[in-house]
């Protein structure tokens, strides 16, 4: 389950983002007039395809905040966290090194 909402969340993510990128600016056009901007108008009428563009984000960004709250709520019902997670990796002792007796250097002769 928690598989199958992930990969819903991050496609939802992902369409999200090309869809507030295919929307016209202020100067118009978007990123959509980059791949032929004519197209919009003949496909979605001459108004072009912001009302769609934007009911469509609507829906998309409402999509991603139930996903967000779905997991939040999914991961506070198994009362699990990443801190708990973290503090667990420390509490792990790691193997001491082992320690390697350093020879004693031969002393100089004292100069005259």
């Amino acid at each position: 389950m928690n598989g199958l909402l992930l990969t819903l969340h991050v496609i939802v993510s992902l369409l999200l983002i090309g869809v507030i990128l295919l929307q016209p600016g202020s100067k118009g056009g978007g990123l959509g007039a980059t791949f032929g901007g004519g197209g919009a108008n003949s496909a979605f009428g001459a108004r072009g395809a912001a009302p769609f563009l934007a009911k469509f984000t609507y829906y998309l960004a409402a999509g991603f905040m139930v996903t967000c709250l779905v997991i939040e709520v999914l991961i506070v019902r198994d009362n699990r966290s990443v801190l708990d997670r973290t503090s667990a990796a420390k509490a792990v002792p790691a193997k001491p090194a082992p320690v390697v007796p350093v020879p004693a250097l031969p002393e100089a002769p004292a100069k005259k």
